[in-house]
């Protein structure tokens, strides 16, 4: 695997958060707490089927992606500092997971439609691993499966056009398995070395 790049996040205005966006964040970092704190595997029903379409533009569904662990996070394009901060230490602990990282495909869910075209995509997710594979597709179809994965996201107005916004939403890395079926929530706040150790004792 080759290494990942970094993003380097630039201040804009167009990045500047109201202070209910950052309260709002904050509320769901803690909900995504509540799902470390819970018992992996059990008392849960997250994820599911999906058709969605890739930074090529083809149709993928969740079984072309069986026989594969599964790295999930939704976010978005746009999204200041959760995001890319998230998925740089995805890539960086694919990274220390060397070879067994070829067990597990990451996978970036856009919660922004709207915004996030399968170029955006595609643009967005090289810059941290030509492993990433950027998801996107109708509103109704990531409505879906944000819905299957029990993901909150909300549009967060901050001034007149019809892209002066941002989107609110949880912040939780779902390990899927090769079945298909939720094995973990992985804490976004780890270090990759942290997050590779955690990974690889739950990937046989």
């Amino acid at each position: 695997m080759k290494p990942a790049k970094r993003v380097t996040i630039r201040k804009s205005s167009r990045f500047l958060y109201p202070m209910v966006g950052v309260v709002a964040a904050m509320l769901l970092l803690g909900i995504g707490g509540f799902f470390w704190l819970t018992t992996p595997g059990k008392g849960y029903s997250i994820g599911g089927p999906f058709t969605l379409e890739n930074s090529a533009g083809k149709t993928v569904t969740a079984a072309d992606f069986h026989g594969k662990y599964m790295l999930v996070y939704f976010g978005y394009t746009y999204c200041p500092d959760i995001c890319p901060t998230t998925l740089n230490v995805i890539a960086a602990a694919l990274d220390n997971l060397g070879p067994r990282a070829k067990k597990l495909v990451p996978i970036f869910i856009t919660v922004d439609p709207q915004r996030d075209t399968p170029q955006v995509m595609q643009r967005y997710t090289a810059a941290f691993s030509p492993d990433l594979i950027g998801l996107t597709g109708t509103p109704g179809e990531v409505a879906q499966v944000a819905k299957e994965y029990r993901v909150y996201y909300a549009k967060h107005v901050t001034g007149p056009s019809s892209n002066d916004y941002s989107m609110d939403h949880s912040s939780i890395i779902y390990l899927m398995g090769p079945d298909g079926k939720f094995i973990a929530p992985i804490g976004a706040e780890q270090s990759p070395a942290d997050m590779a150790a955690h990974i690889g004792k739950l990937i046989s």
